[in-house]
């Protein structure tokens, strides 16, 4: 990416990658002074070579995942922290590795019932930037599978399968019928608006769900996510290979319990 400063009256062109650090140059004069962006490997070496490490060491021992699930993992973690230019270096790296675009941008979108629209919309920005660097169109191709009148029937057939009446069940007590309502969102927003997409399947789409419930430290989510889990066919050693992938974005603490929920609840036959 090229950027441009102001400085001196003089306009100076620098190429320069999207870096994610900024340091002021405060020993210039008012009148020079600039903005110069230098990434951690720069400013950091010795940090950088632990985190690429141990991003190393997380992904590649475990033979449970593909090379397109790790990607997303990394993914859909990041965006969960709002780690974005982390995110940035990551969907670039997704791309060459051989990620679609599709889904990559599922992975993305999938995130909004778990975290909100606008973090969601901020991450889904990054990625647009990432695409247009590498020359795509946009808007990429639609992946709605469903319309209005269908959303929630599309949206429970999946959700029954999976995980029953449970939200309906727990939310009974709410007064007027709130309880129902929520339950009817969760159906229509959750498994109609975003499981029925194009794009990711749903056994990827909850093993990506159960990584963010884990980097959000969701834990009552998360049991329930890893029964989900089971039931959609992704088996205890694929997950428990995924949330040891998220340890260098989610740490320790946060993976670990995830990692005894997901003990309790599908112990080792």
């Amino acid at each position: 990416m090229r950027r441009w400063w102001l400085t001196g009256g003089v306009w100076l062109l620098c190429a320069l990658p999207c870096f994610s650090r900024t340091t002021m140059l405060n020993d210039m004069p008012d009148t020079c002074r600039m903005t110069v962006e230098i990434h951690p490997a720069v400013s950091d070496p010795e940090l950088t070579a632990i985190d690429r490490r141990f991003v190393r060491e997380a992904a590649c021992r475990h033979n449970e995942l593909t090379p397109v699930q790790s990607k997303l993992i990394a993914c859909v973690c990041l965006t969960g922290l709002q780690a974005l230019p982390q995110l940035r270096d990551q969907a670039r790296e997704a791309l060459r590795a051989g990620v679609s675009p599709e889904q990559l941008r599922e992975a993305i979108y999938l995130c909004a019932p778990f975290i909100g629209f606008p973090r969601t919309e901020q991450a889904v920005a990054t990625l647009n930037e990432v695409f247009a660097e590498a020359g795509l169109p946009l808007p990429l191709p639609s992946q709605a599978t469903v319309a209005e009148a269908d959303r929630h029937s599309r949206g429970a057939a999946i959700q029954q399968p999976l995980y029953g009446n449970e939200i309906r069940d727990a939310f009974a007590g709410l007064p007027d019928g709130m309880g129902a309502r929520v339950a009817d969102l969760l159906t229509e927003v959750c498994f109609g608006d975003f499981y029925t997409r194009g794009g990711l399947d749903v056994p990827t789409r909850e093993l990506l769900s159960l990584v963010l419930l884990t980097t959000l430290g969701a834990e009552r989510q998360i049991a329930a996510h890893t029964a989900g889990n089971l039931r959609a066919g992704n088996d205890r050693a694929t997950l428990c290979a995924a949330l040891i992938q998220c340890l260098p974005y989610a740490g320790f603490p946060a993976v670990l319990n995830a990692l005894r929920i997901v003990q309790s609840v599908a112990p080792e036959s």
